[in-house]
């Protein structure tokens, strides 16, 4: 069993995984992917966009940082029997050759880089010429980000970084984040994806649950006497941005879905 190099590996975020599912289909439905396409997915986690290009007969590359994220993407590839490259890397140097791929898809992924200048320069690096980039990224003010800001107060402050992940879902801020490179921006939509719960209380415990950096740090939480209250702001926040109709709660996250075109 693979042994986790990043708090992506710790926790149960393959759960939250499946729940991401739309977010990827909505990417790979949006560019043409099919045979003879050579596809690339940036950050697959648990290979959500690669196993669905796949399935079209893409000739598809995956890359992530964390171990135990590839070792669940492959078990999926192998029950289905659908052929995909898995490697591991970073977003700071992918380990695959310049200009290779006709499609490169980064779903909910790269916004995490901490560079990111150097993390768009890299998407155009091994993009062709005429090829695409597709993007989903959590948009500033949703629930993600704004969950982030109450783990905060609980948590040690993240490594530095260019700003914060959701400049990746803010149109302006990508067109600038692009323009450090000969990407393209070609269109933004918004969309959602929407989780169910028996109630607000149900919904914190699976977003602690599946939130690796937070599951690190339960045991200090714990001994200074603090992990309670986290959970209790957590149920609150989640119960003020969640709905409760028809005897379902429902939490939405917002995102941004972007396609860029290499010149």
């Amino acid at each position: 069993m693979a042994q986790s190099k990043t708090t992506w590996g710790v926790g149960d975020y393959p759960r939250m995984a499946l729940k991401l599912e739309p977010v990827a289909a909505a990417a790979v439905d949006g560019v043409p992917v099919g045979p003879g396409v050579r596809v690339l997915d940036v950050a697959t986690g648990t290979g959500n966009a690669a196993l669905m290009a796949a399935r079209l007969g893409a000739d598809v590359t995956a890359v992530d940082i964390e171990p135990v994220l590839i070792e669940v993407a492959e078990r999926r590839a192998s029950t289905e029997g659908v052929d995909i490259q898995w490697m591991l890397g970073g977003f700071d140097l992918l380990p695959v050759p310049d200009v290779a791929y006709d499609v490169v898809f980064s779903i909910l992924g790269v916004m995490y880089a901490a560079d990111h200048a150097a993390a768009a320069r890299e998407l155009a690096r091994v993009t062709t010429p005429g090829g695409r980039i597709v993007l989903a990224s959590w948009q500033p003010g949703s629930v993600i980000p704004a969950m982030g800001q109450v783990f905060g107060r609980f948590l040690p402050p993240p490594p530095p970084s260019s700003g914060p992940p959701s400049r990746w879902g803010d149109p302006e801020a990508l067109q600038d984040i692009l323009g450090t490179t000969d990407l393209r921006l070609e269109s933004t939509t918004s969309g959602h994806v929407t989780l169910s719960f028996a109630d607000a209380t149900a919904g914190a415990a699976f977003l602690i649950a599946t939130a690796g950096n937070v599951v690190c740090e339960q045991s200090r939480l714990e001994r200074l006497g603090t992990w309670a209250q986290l959970q209790s702001e957590l149920t609150d926040f989640v119960d003020e941005r969640g709905d409760f109709c028809d005897g379902h709660f429902t939490l939405r996250l917002d995102y941004l879905l972007a396609t860029a075109l290499r010149a």
